[in-house]
């Protein structure tokens, strides 16, 4: 089988590299397309990922909307070269306009819920897989499995946090540091969010460091104030430094929801929040929401230094992931399963949701 994903974010690199991995060992053939915008280049090429790369993506409005044709036509060019029999990407319009035009399906991973780009790849989808909490995605497209887009990639088995990376950041295994991750506010779903302003950012600092030591993720270049707490590790360490973490604080859903499955209190800002995070808040506790009203940024910053003094913290973190973990499948395994199995997987899934059981 010929298997060709698109990737639009440095997150979609680590929701496919294990079935990439498990799927090339089985002789299967994938190939990688994306746009460039933070570390998926490095990412793909640590990852020994065979991938092409179409260059940088657009920021401004126009651009974007020149972009939709441009790299719609890369990716048909791309496609008829290398002959996929299936497309699969995170909700790609670019994979799904080509599947569409070479009449070969595309099955999309859905988590974001952002309509304006599901009408642009959904016509052209023949499956969109999502997770099994309430979400406004209805479609008889739409396969509900019970886990979540991280455990692809953060699912015990599937991840060990290399202990190396202390070293890297300069803390012992038992000091306590916080993970402050800002973002450039460049995507298309992020019009008319302003995040988290200088002033609280630098009150954030000033709150947590007499408690943690302070490491800043950061998409944006930082203002000269904060540059000193930048993070530097390499990027595909980033999932071992927040394992070791004590808290991660800021304006990442990816990032928050991937501490959340490592047991780690998180929390996100972003006015109405995400149905991901608000689930993950609500069904097991294991992150806050707040909004990105001035109010709402002093008490994230309140709840952050609550946490940072709470007894017991990561114990019961752990307990809260174990509850979390023992509701999920291994969403890896469940994938590979359904595209060796395509399309009588989607029958199957359809006629018998809980078939799914056996991947926990």
């Amino acid at each position: 089988m010929r298997i060709l994903i698109d990737i639009g974010h440095p997150a979609h690199v680590h929701l496919f590299k294990n079935f990439a991995k498990n799927m090339s060992q089985k002789g299967h053939k994938i190939l990688f397309t994306c746009r460039e915008k933070e570390f998926e280049i490095y990412l793909m090429q640590k990852y020994g990922f065979d991938f092409l790369s179409f260059g940088e993506k657009y920021r401004s409005l126009p651009g974007k909307i020149w972009g939709l044709f441009k790299f719609d036509a890369q990716e048909i060019i791309a496609a008829k070269r290398f002959k996929p029999d299936i497309f699969m990407s995170h909700g790609s319009m670019y994979a799904a306009h080509a599947s569409f035009l070479l009449r070969k399906p595309h099955i999309s991973f859905e988590d974001t819920f952002n309509f304006e780009q599901i009408r642009l790849y959904k016509p052209f989808t023949k499956v969109i897989l999502t997770s099994d909490y309430e979400h406004p995605l209805k479609s008889d497209k739409v396969i509900e499995y019970s886990g979540y887009h991280e455990l692809a990639y953060l699912f015990p088995g599937h991840f060990t946090p290399d202990k190396s990376v202390l070293n890297d950041l300069k803390v012992t295994e038992n000091e306590k540091f916080v993970i402050i991750r800002f973002v450039s506010w460049k995507a298309s779903h992020d019009i008319g969010h302003r995040g988290i302003s200088l002033e609280n950012k630098l009150r954030i600092i000033e709150s947590f460091r007499p408690f943690a030591k302070i490491f800043i993720s950061s998409e944006a270049i930082l203002p000269e104030p904060l540059t000193q707490y930048q993070l530097k590790i390499s990027p595909h360490m980033i999932h071992d430094a927040i394992a070791y973490s004590t808290l991660l604080f800021g304006e990442s859903s990816t990032m928050a929801g991937e501490a959340a499955m490592l047991g780690i209190p998180s929390i996100y800002l972003y006015n109405n929040s995400t149905i991901f995070t608000t689930h993950l808040e609500k069904s097991y506790n294991l992150m806050f929401n707040f909004s990105e009203s001035p109010e709402d940024q002093i008490k994230a910053i309140q709840k952050g230094v609550e946490l940072l003094n709470m007894p017991g913290l990561k114990n019961e973190w752990q307990k809260r992931r174990q509850k979390m973990l023992a509701d999920k499948i291994d969403v890896t395994a469940f994938l590979v399963w359904f595209i060796e199995n395509w399309p009588e997987s989607f029958r199957i899934m359809k006629e018998n949701p809980d078939y799914q059981m056996r991947f926990r």
